[in-house]
């Protein structure tokens, strides 16, 4: 059994596959250090017990090819069932990416596509090395005064810089596009790729989306 917070179907709203139509299973629970600036706070929560073949039978009554599973922090519930929700999903032909933070190692048998979101918490980057290994691309909120700390996790990991996105801070549609300017000109710079957040400028603050 898993714990869920939430199921949906929308578009996926960041990174390398903005735009994709997706089956979204969000995930309970998280891992501290916790995000001041999470957006989905509600998904801390211990959420509802749901069997991985009613998970499996959601996902195919949406009629979509595309799940993404996030959280909350997903992979802390590896062992209690994702691994088999991640091999079903596998079988039955769905494409599925996962959206970490990192905290927690990504298993080296994981099917699905992994994209990695390192956190900057009190003071340092709260990531297993292994993960930043193991993720098809990286995905930073980025700011003025994080430009500078992402910069750094690149060169510390050696990444190759087409792995690397980068999504302007904005919590509201208007702080999202104030901050769009100061991400393009570094992407430019620095040769990394960049995204919105499309559910923001779509939607504002509205959840659920």
């Amino acid at each position: 059994m898993l714990r869920l917070h939430e199921m949906f179907a929308s578009l996926q709203g960041e990174g390398p596959h903005t735009g994709r139509p997706a089956f979204f299973i969000r995930l309970a629970g998280c891992v501290p250090p916790l995000c001041p600036w999470c957006d989905t706070k509600g998904a801390w929560d211990e959420g509802t017990e749901v069997s991985v073949s009613d998970l499996a039978a959601a996902a195919k009554e949406s009629g979509l090819g595309f799940v993404v599973i996030t959280g909350g922090e997903p992979l802390r519930q590896w062992e209690e069932g994702l691994w088999e929700l991640d091999r079903v999903l596998s079988k039955l032909g769905f494409a599925v990416q996962y959206e970490t933070s990192g905290k927690v190692p990504v298993p080296e048998d994981i099917r699905g596509e992994v994209i990695l979101s390192p956190k900057y918490l009190e003071g340092s980057w709260h990531v297993d090395r292994t993960s930043v290994a193991r993720a098809r691309h990286l995905k930073f909120v980025a700011s003025q005064g994080t430009l500078g700390l992402i910069d750094a996790f690149v060169a510390d990991h050696a990444l190759d810089k087409d792995r690397v996105w980068l999504m302007p801070l904005g919590m509201t549609r208007d702080e999202q596009v104030e901050n769009m300017p100061l991400v393009w000109d570094h992407c430019v710079k620095m040769g990394y790729r960049m995204a919105s957040r499309l559910h923001i400028l779509a939607f504002d603050t509205k959840k659920g989306i």
